[in-house]
């Protein structure tokens, strides 16, 4: 084959490919972990863009990335924090949007323990409650919204475990250090089907769950960020945002 056609196929292909495949840093809020999972793959496939997770509590990533850690894309579990990130320029104005809206839930992995409409949280019968830190974590925020707004806050306070995410707030109730606490919907469900035993808290008990996507400082200009963002709003990710029991 001459020289000049081995460039020419070659050029060719290259137009079918990313400008440049790149390795993208993503702080993810926790709850979005099994979603962003099932994401991920599709996105690699489709962009040739790889995504590098973190999973935490949105209040412990803010800190990080004011102290300059190298995430380039933030999740969040609110609007709060991407909005204050691009007020203060540590965020790219004009990236943020919500690309989820979370939902709580108070979940047992005991099958038949929760009732359908929270009153065990009224009768009380168990030793303790996990919950995230409320002030580190919008879930946890949400639950004891809630649980004021039931009026069983104070009565349940000393009750109450603190974990340092929802993810971890999960691990209690799933081991059984705690026999029931609050969660986010996505991470009971398993093929669109509740496992355990939960109560989907009703929405006027809590502030909305918006969930902001935006780019940080360190991803602003960056392909890969921007192809994340519109990736998250095409159809084929909110499909998935959707299977795990999110509104858009």
């Amino acid at each position: 084959m001459k020289p000049s056609r081995l460039i020419f196929i070659l050029m060719t292909l290259g137009a079918f490919l990313p400008a440049r495949a790149d390795e993208l840093s993503v702080a993810v809020a926790a709850n979005f972990t099994a979603p962003l999972q099932k994401i991920a793959p599709e996105f690699e496939k489709d962009t040739g863009h790889k995504i590098v997770a973190a999973y935490g509590s949105t209040g412990k990533f803010y800190a990080q990335i004011k102290n300059g850690a190298p995430f380039e894309v933030l999740l969040a579990a609110d609007d709060e924090t991407p909005t204050r990130l691009v007020k203060e320029g540590s965020a790219v104005a004009g990236s943020q949007f919500t690309y989820a809206i979370g939902k709580l839930v108070l979940w047992s992995a005991k099958p038949a323990l929760v009732d359908g409409a929270g009153d065990i949280l009224k009768k009380g019968g168990f030793d303790h409650i996990a919950l995230a830190n409320p002030k580190l974590a919008p879930y946890g925020a949400a639950a004891v919204e809630a649980m004021k707004a039931l009026g069983v806050y104070d009565a349940l306070q000393p009750k109450l475990v603190m974990a340092e995410n929802i993810a971890q707030a999960h691990q209690f109730i799933s081991s059984g250090n705690a026999v029931l606490g609050f969660v986010a919907l996505s991470q009971v469900l398993k093929d669109e089907k509740m496992e355990g035993s939960a109560w989907l808290v009703s929405a006027n008990l809590y502030s909305p769950i918006r969930q902001d996507a935006v780019i940080l400082e360190k991803g602003k200009g960056k392909p890969a960020a921007a192809a994340l963002l519109n990736y998250l709003k095409g159809d084929k990710a909110k499909a998935v945002v959707k299977s795990f029991g999110y509104d858009l």
